[in-house]
């Protein structure tokens, strides 16, 4: 039974990183701030869980926290981060603060408690405006929003701790994932469980811009299993890989999807794109 630590475990991503390892009967040990995320996401089944819990409300920023609560772990998985694009254009320094110098923190804490290896919730957004698709991992990164560019920030510190202080890193660029336990409520929740509770409300979806920008959409499910193989696999230390489906869609394409499923005929109300976004990720 190995130990791991899943900051952010409570939010969407984390709580289903957590539910698999409690499944596999590992011990995990959740550190979130519930700013964001749900303590209903962590009442797993019983019946299913081998593994043993720990809850630890508690905010990235608080350095000697982290030093305190990443005694004796084996693995770091750090998903804790302020999310969404459009809300970072107006918190730039909140930003920072949870993104870039609390990445630092948990990588400070994990050299000095000894932890194997850390593996790091990037984005695609670090890549910015690109003519040339699908991205690679050794594309050079280009952020033109505040969330992309303290992602990247964070990347920057992860490659320095590896190289400077032998402490194993691995890097996942997330694009737009998706499944249970996504925001739906949000106004800043990302297009697909926004447009369900659109046609679910009987209301117009929003779509910023003409329609047709493309996103590649990634199930939860595929960015769970990245982030354990990240762990086991001994040649992914240091290195950086994209979380991806491989196929791009257009929100006006995920629109007539969901239309079509819900057999409601509600017209998209187009709206200004928004700061930040980019056309195509």
């Amino acid at each position: 039974m190995a130990y791991w630590i899943v900051t952010g475990g409570a939010g969407f991503i984390g709580s289903h990183i957590v539910e698999t390892l409690l499944h596999q009967g590992e011990k995990v040990k959740v550190i979130d701030n519930f700013s964001t995320g749900k303590k209903e996401n962590l009442q797993f089944s019983q019946q299913t869980v081998k593994g043993e819990l720990e809850i630890v409300e508690a905010d990235i920023r608080d350095l000697n926290v982290l030093r305190r609560e990443f005694k004796y772990a084996d693995y770091v998985l750090h998903q804790a981060a302020l999310r969404s694009v459009p809300k970072s254009y107006h918190n730039p320094l909140e930003y920072d603060e949870v993104n870039v110098r609390g990445t630092l923190n948990v990588l400070l804490a994990a050299r000095e408690c000894g932890v194997k290896r850390v593996v790091y919730a990037s984005s695609s957004s670090v890549y910015g405006e690109r003519k040339d698709f699908p991205e690679k991992e050794n594309d050079l990164p280009n952020p033109v929003s505040i969330y992309a560019a303290s992602k990247l920030n964070g990347e920057y510190y992860c490659n320095v701790f590896n190289h400077l202080y032998g402490l194993e890193t691995v890097i996942l660029r997330y694009f737009n994932v998706f499944g249970p336990r996504q925001s739906l409520e949000n106004k800043y929740a990302v297009v697909i469980p926004k447009f369900i509770v659109c046609f679910l409300k009987g209301e117009n979806p929003p779509i910023y811009g003409d329609g047709y920008q493309s996103r590649d959409f990634t199930y939860i499910k595929n960015v769970v299993k990245a982030n354990i193989l990240s762990v086991l696999k001994p040649e992914a230390k240091g290195k950086v890989f994209n979380i991806a489906n491989g196929k791009a869609h257009t929100v006006l394409e995920i629109y007539e999807f969901i239309k079509n499923h819900f057999g409601r005929d509600l017209e998209p109300k187009f709206e200004s794109p928004r700061p930040g976004d980019v056309r195509h990720t």
